[in-house]
């Protein structure tokens, strides 16, 4: 349940609020991508605001696909085109999903970490594949990339989605537990701003 509403900005054209958006967030979190890449993520974001594109019809209802069944149906593509729409979309979706839904993850069995690792492990697999074709070779940099920066990148959706929101003590734990698992320097500045000093938990073994 949401403290209170929150101010709507109305905006003529939302890919181009993404668009500054995403720019004010990549030079806040200090992290330099692509112009191609950081229209790629763009694009990404204005496509899954429109629920339809992120959603699956089911026989049970409209659902978000889990990312193991869609890492199966790449894996079971019949062909190579089929295979690499399908890591796309896993990439996407959890690019998206992390960005966007942290917070969300908390009181849930997957967390944060698992849609950066299973995004990540996508977006590099469609880098190797598609630099191997002429058409490919364009596109594979900017997969690449994603793959590379993926955490961070999700560090900076986290940023494009919670600009209007002011962290508050009851945050601590929470991004704690981000830090902790995904190494997020975002997440380690919110628990400075906040008065915390992470300090990260002694490997087992050291002494």
């Amino acid at each position: 349940m949401e403290d209170g509403p929150r101010s709507l900005v109305a905006v003529e054209s939302l890919r181009e609020f993404f668009h500054e958006s995403v720019q004010s967030a990549l030079r806040k979190q200090q992290v330099a991508v692509d112009d191609h890449t950081e229209h790629y993520v763009v694009n990404v974001l204005t496509t899954f605001s429109r629920s339809e594109q992120l959603y699956d019809k089911t026989p049970e209802g409209v659902r978000l696909k889990p990312l193991a069944h869609m890492l199966a149906q790449a894996s079971e593509a019949p062909t190579t085109t089929q295979r690499d729409e399908a890591l796309r979309r896993l990439g996407d979706v959890s690019l998206f999903i992390a960005g966007f839904f942290s917070q969300s993850f908390a009181r849930k069995l997957v967390d944060i970490d698992y849609h950066i690792a299973m995004g990540g492990r996508a977006y590099g697999t469609l880098a190797e594949s598609m630099r191997g074709t002429m058409r490919g070779q364009s596109v594979a940099s900017v997969f690449r990339e994603l793959a590379a920066k993926f955490q961070r990148l999700v560090d900076v959706l986290n940023e494009v989605a919670e600009m209007a929101y002011s962290h508050s003590d009851k945050d601590i734990l929470r991004q704690y537990e981000i830090w902790m698992k995904t190494g997020s320097p975002r997440a380690y500045d919110i628990l400075r701003r906040l008065g915390v000093q992470p300090v990260a938990a002694r490997t087992r073994g050291s002494h």
